[in-house]
Parts: structure tokens; sequence; C-alpha cells
């Protein structure tokens, strides 16, 4: 996978050469030419790490459609359940630029401000450990965090969020959605989140599926981006 290929085909709206790229690498990950494995994150969705390469990387975001929360439906697949422990509001380190292969997804963008008075929330660092841990620290950051604009997008739209925004994604009543996720990492950024004032600091795990539960997770989202919306 080329990914200033992506990238320009992102700029274009390229949505059908984007998806054809996403179904092609999840046809190799069904029959197991890709030995990835899928990752189960905190916040609510099973991520398909298609791509690493030095600071840019290519992801299929899936979320549900497995058939029952936090343990195994039909499909035999994991299915992803946002935890209520994990802060919701965050930024990233890098750049995205995000493709919507089926179903429809919301980001509302927050406004964030520094503040010694009256403020909402503390700023958390996110310190993320290859082995799937990710460590939240508190700083001594305090702001207020109001709702901002917020985006939904469907089959075949891309949307950008540049690195450093904090914002929020939800999936439009629960529906079946998956994404095709360019990152760019940027030197000297950090990821970060928004907690409660006293909140301690705290640690998240990704739980990494096996490679049967993986090939189904691509099985499902390749039958889904086939199916016509309804």
């Amino acid at each position: 996978m080329d990914y200033p290929a992506l990238e320009r085909a992102a700029r274009r709206q390229a949505a059908a050469e984007l998806t054809r790229h996403a179904v092609s690498e999840l046809d190799r990950i069904v029959s197991g030419r890709r030995p990835l494995r899928a990752v189960r994150h905190p916040l609510g969705f099973v991520c398909l790490p298609i791509l690493r390469d030095g600071s840019d990387g290519v992801c299929v975001h899936v979320f549900g459609g497995f058939g029952g929360f936090g343990g195994f439906g039909g499909s035999g697949a994991p299915e992803a359940e946002p935890d209520a422990a994990v802060p919701q509001v965050h930024s990233h380190s890098w750049e995205l630029t995000s493709t919507v292969l089926y179903g429809r997804l919301g980001n509302r963008r927050m406004s964030v401000a520094d503040v010694t008075e009256r403020p909402t929330h503390r700023v958390f660092e996110v310190l993320s450990d290859p082995s799937g841990v990710d460590e939240l620290r508190p700083t001594q950051r305090l702001v207020r965090c109001a709702p901002g604009v917020e985006q939904t997008s469907g089959r075949g739209q891309t949307y950008d969020l540049p690195a450093g925004e904090f914002h929020t994604s939800v999936v439009p009543d629960g529906r079946p959605t998956a994404t095709l996720v360019l990152g760019r990492t940027l030197p000297g950024r950090a990821d970060l989140s928004l907690g409660p004032l006293q909140a301690p600091g705290h640690r998240m795990v990704r739980r990494t599926c096996d490679a049967s539960q993986t090939a189904r997770i691509a099985q499902v989202a390749l039958r889904r981006i086939h199916e016509p919306e309804p």
C-alpha cells in the first residue's frame, strides 16, 4: 500500500479508489495473506492496522455490526463497546484524513480554552506502549470545554482533522460503520484527552484479536462495503 498515493486520492475525494484499496487489503486479511491482528480500542471500535511506515499509518476502523456488545455474536467476531471510564474527548498527535466506507460517522469538534477560573476538565497526556497499554497522566493544564461544530459523514465522504484539535466521534443510531483512516504523526505533538478535574492517572488496555477473529471482522466489513446503503 502506497501512502502518498492514498493521500493524493483523499485530496481528490476519490472515494472509489480509496474503497478499492481498502477492499484489496481486507480481502488479503480474510484469505490469510496478511497476518495482521485487529485491535479492540477502548473508544469503541476495532482497528485493523493496514500500514505502519515511519510517521505514516493507514487503518480500517470498524464500528459495530458484529452481533452483541462486549462479547461474540453470530459472526463470532468481538464487538467493541466504548469503555465508560475512557475519556471520549481527545486530540491526536497526528493529522487525520478519514473516508467512510459504509455507514455514517459523526465528528464533533470541541471548543477547549485554557482557564484558571471555573475549569470543567483537566488535560491528560496519553502515552502509548507497543504492548497495547495506554497510560493517561494528568497534567497541570485546566480547561473549559464546550461542544463545537458537528460534522456527519456518510459512505464515500472524506473529512480531515488537524493534529491537536479536540474532538469526539459518534456513530448515529449505532449503525455499523467503517472508515479508512490515513494518519501522519507530527513531531513535537502529544496525544491528549480530557478528564475530570480530580481524576488520577490510569491505564487503558487495547486488546488484540486472534487470527480467526480478525479474519471474521474483515469479512463482515467486506460484506457491508458491497451491500447497498439502506
